[in-house]
C-alpha cells in the first residue's frame, strides 16, 4: 500500500516491463496500467495527474455545505482509473491528449454532481462532486419494460447515484453487469463506495451506450471516424461528442442550450487548472454540440439523464 500511494503521489514513476508481439510494443506498468498493453507504455494518468490537480478542481466538494462530505477523493478516481488505462483511458497519444481526457471525463462529472450556482463561494465551477445522489428523487425510476431482463427489486429506488449518475433499473443492471456488482437489488452500492461510483462512469465513458455508436472516449480521442450520415448529422470527433454520446437530445441539437455550456465551462475550467489551457480544446464546433443531431432520441419516460 505504501508503495502504491508514493507511486499515487507522483513521486515516482513505475518504469513499465516491455515485451515485442508481433512487432508491437507492449507494456505493463503494475498496479496503474497492468495486462500487457500498448498503452501503458505511454505515461499514467498519476504521471501528469496527482493529488493536488484533483483538490484544484474539486476544491469545495468536502465544505459543509456539501452533500457528499469525505466521500470522493484522489485515491477512489485513480483505483478505479487503473482498470481503464490498460484499455487507453488516459494513456491514448501523447501527454497532452491524455490530460485533455481526463479534463473532458472530470468536466462531465464535475458539472452532473455539483452543487455550485452564479453566487456560490468560490464560483459556480468549484462545486464538483459536491454530491454522490439525488438528493429528493420524486419517483423510483422503475420501468416495466425491462420487468423479464432487469426487474426492479420491490422497495428499491433507482434514482441518481454516482460520480455521472446512473437512473433507472435498466441502467443500473447494465452496468452491474458489466462491473460484476449486484447494482440491480443493490443501487445503494454506488453511493457507498466511491471507487466503484468512479468505475461506473468510466465503464460508461468507455463503452457505447448503443450497438453501432462510439464510446465517449473513442469519438474524443479520435478513434471513431464518422460516416457521410455522421457528417450530414454535423456529428464531428471532440468535447461536443461526448456529450452527445452520453445524453443525446437531453443536450444536443437544442442551440446554445444551458445544459451543454454548463458541462463545456467545467471542462474549460478543468483544462486551465490542470496548466493545459482553454485554448487546447479546439473550435466551436468541435467543442459544442449545439447543431449536432442526437444519436440517441430519449424515450419520453427518461425524462432524466438516462447515461
Amino acid at each position: 500500500m505504501a508503495a502504491l500511494m508514493a507511486v499515487a503521489n507522483g513521486q515516482e514513476s513505475v518504469k513499465p516491463l516491455v515485451k515485442i508481439v508481433k512487432g508491437k510494443k507492449l507494456c505493463d506498468r503494475g498496479w496503474e496500467c497492468k495486462g500487457w498493453s500498448q498503452f501503458c507504455c505511454n505515461q499514467t494518468i498519476s504521471d501528469y495527474f496527482q493529488t493536488y490537480q484533483f483538490e484544484n478542481l474539486f476544491a469545495k466538494r468536502n465544505t459543509p455545505v456539501a452533500h457528499a462530505v469525505g466521500f470522493w477523493d484522489y485515491h477512489s478516481f485513480i483505483t478505479a482509473a487503473a482498470q481503464y488505462q490498460p484499455h487507453g483511458f488516459g494513456t491514448t497519444g501523447g501527454k497532452l491528449q491524455s490530460m485533455k481526457e481526463v479534463a473532458a471525463f472530470l468536466g462531465h462529472v464535475g458539472s452532473k454532481t455539483s452543487c455550485g450556482y452564479g453566487v456560490a463561494t468560490g464560483g459556480p465551477l468549484a462545486w464538483g462532486l459536491c454530491y454522490n445522489k439525488e438528493m429528493s428523487p420524486s419517483k423510483l425510476y422503475c420501468d416495466d419494460y425491462y420487468k423479464y431482463t432487469y426487474p426492479c427489486t420491490p422497495g428499491v429506488s433507482y434514482h441518481g447515484r454516482g460520480a455521472l449518475p446512473i437512473y433507472w433499473n435498466y441502467n443500473y443492471g447494465e452496468t452491474g453487469d458489466a462491473l460484476k456488482v449486484d447494482l440491480l437489488n443493490h443501487p445503494e452500492y454506488i453511493e457507498n463506495n466511491a471507487t466503484l461510483a468512479f468505475q461506473a462512469a468510466l465503464w460508461r465513458w468507455m463503452t457505447p451506450v448503443k450497438k453501432h455508436q462510439p464510446s465517449a472516449h473513442d469519438v474524443f480521442v479520435g478513434n471513431w471516424k464518422p460516416t457521410k450520415n455522421d457528417t450530414l448529422a454535423k456529428r464531428v470527433p471532440g468535447f461536443g461528442a461526448t456529450m452527445n454520446v452520453l445524453y443525446g437530445d437531453q443536450v444536443c441539437g437544442q442551440g446554445d442550450a444551458d445544459t451543454m455550456n454548463n458541462i463545456i465551462s467545467h471542462y474549460l475550467y478543468y483544462l486551465d487548472l490542470m496548466g493545459v489551457g482553454r485554448e487546447e480544446a479546439g473550435p466551436h464546433e468541435v467543442l459544442t454540440c449545439e447543431e449536432q443531431k442526437p444519436f440517441t432520441v430519449s424515450p419520453s419516460s427518461a425524462s432524466s439523464s438516462s447515461s
